[in-house]
């Protein structure tokens, strides 16, 4: 039986892998959703799935966000809709592990979704989630913290949702608006097929199952963390690299160089 809305998530990315558990699990918390992504036919095969089984309001929007009229579309639904209080950021693509396996062309378009249409839709929604309360959840990857495992490129993209995040985290820290930050592993999905590295050639022990990567992510929201690593077993590791990179913060722009750059 339908119950009271938890108000609406806007998901990217929504029609397939980890948005589409995303919107299954946001939808059984109570929250109506609008499922953003390219392919209308399969938004609309997910969301009559989800409203026969939770009853939620679900909306469909065809948008390809690399396009500036469809990102422009989705940015004035975020300003407009009065219920939206969650902000998914999952839509993203990857590239095949050497940097000259892809045209630059195609890498530019990486970073025009992976970047780009990021902070224009958080850029969007924000205003509003400030004024009336809401969450900001940013999918990235454990590459914006090691970028040499795969494309350079690509890892750069996710080490600019870490930074962006970080800085959205620091800038809104006293105000309503929660900012979560998710660093995957490899995730089972049609991501890496996609890219053009078959799922199959990374080892079994590194790949998750997409279902418990975001039911991780998840439980890291309601623990409150701003960082969630869902494979990392100890969290102690990430607070010891964090800090010895605040650490680095008071010497990383003095007036003179440090010594070992001065002539003899």
């Amino acid at each position: 039986m339908k119950t009271d809305s938890k108000g609406t998530a806007v998901i990217t990315g929504a029609s397939a892998g980890i948005g589409v558990i995303y919107a299954d699990r946001l939808a059984r918390r109570g929250c109506d959703l609008v499922l953003v992504a390219r392919d209308k036919e399969r938004l609309k095969s997910v969301a009559a799935r989800l409203t026969q089984e939770t009853g939620r309001s679900i909306r469909v929007v065809a948008a390809d966000l690399t396009n500036q009229t469809d990102l422009t579309g989705v940015e004035d639904l975020l300003r407009s809709d009065e219920t939206v209080h969650v902000l998914v950021n999952n839509a993203g693509v990857g590239a095949p592990a050497q940097l000259l396996d892809s045209s630059v062309e195609r890498l530019t378009g990486m970073i025009e979704l992976n970047v780009s249409a990021l902070v224009r839709l958080t850029h969007a929604v924000l205003p509003a989630l400030l004024e009336r309360g809401g969450a900001i959840i940013n999918i990235a990857s454990v590459v914006g913290i090691v970028p040499e495992l795969l494309n350079g490129v690509y890892g750069g993209t996710k080490a600019f949702v870490l930074a962006f995040s970080r800085s959205l985290q620091k800038e809104f820290a006293n105000r309503k608006t929660r900012v979560q930050v998710v660093l995957p592993g490899a995730t089972a999905t049609d991501f890496w097929q996609i890219a053009g590295t078959p799922l199959e050639e990374v080892p079994n022990g590194m790949v998750m199952k997409a279902e418990e990567m975001v039911d991780a992510a998840l439980a890291g929201f309601d623990r409150g963390e701003f960082v969630t690593i869902p494979s990392l077993p100890d969290i102690a590791d990430w607070e010891a690299y964090e800090a010895a990179r605040e650490k680095l913060i008071p010497n990383l722009s003095l007036s003179s160089p440090a010594r070992r750059y001065r002539a003899a």
